[in-house]
């Protein structure tokens, strides 16, 4: 079908097989920003708004949401994943921050899908952590960055 891999001859939804694919170091980047008042940003950065440290949590969750991604993605194989680093840099133009998420694994299948909700988390996290005081904040240019491993090698968003 098309190239699409999670889609059986019959057109059905199904598990890629991966058990004779060969296990290699396989790494993920994704990225994405969060646009908020400049106010909203002004909290998060002197570490005084009411919930507490915004940035910490939203990377522990980053870290947390790409752990379960099979739990949540249907087609998605469990992993053990080895390196998952989520950085969060603020930025005052626009008022945002930006979110870079880095996924590692030694395994038979790619760590794409890990990294894109690890980010998409944390910026929601974010959002969940201020929108008391900032309903307006706009998640944006959630993107792959990068990808390294497996049969397909690597490919570098242009």
């Amino acid at each position: 079908m098309n190239g699409l891999t999670h889609f059986n001859e019959a057109g059905q939804a199904h598990m890629v097989d991966v058990g004779d694919k060969q296990a290699t170091h396989r790494v993920a980047i994704a990225a994405g920003t969060i646009q908020m008042l400049p106010a909203t940003l002004e909290k998060i950065c002197q570490g005084n708004h009411k919930k507490g440290d915004v940035l910490g949590i939203a990377r522990i969750a980053g870290i947390m949401a790409a752990k379960k991604t099979a739990d949540l993605i249907p087609l998605c194989h469990p992993l053990a994943l080895t390196r998952v680093d989520v950085e969060l840099t603020p930025q005052t133009e626009p008022p945002s921050v930006y979110c870079q998420v880095t996924v590692e694994t030694r395994g038979q299948t790619g760590v794409e899908m890990e990294a894109l909700t690890a980010v998409q988390i944390t910026l929601l996290t974010i959002y969940d952590m201020c929108k008391a005081v900032d309903k307006g904040m706009i998640m944006e240019n959630i993107h792959l960055l990068h990808k390294s491993g497996g049969k397909s090698g690597e490919w570098n968003h242009t």
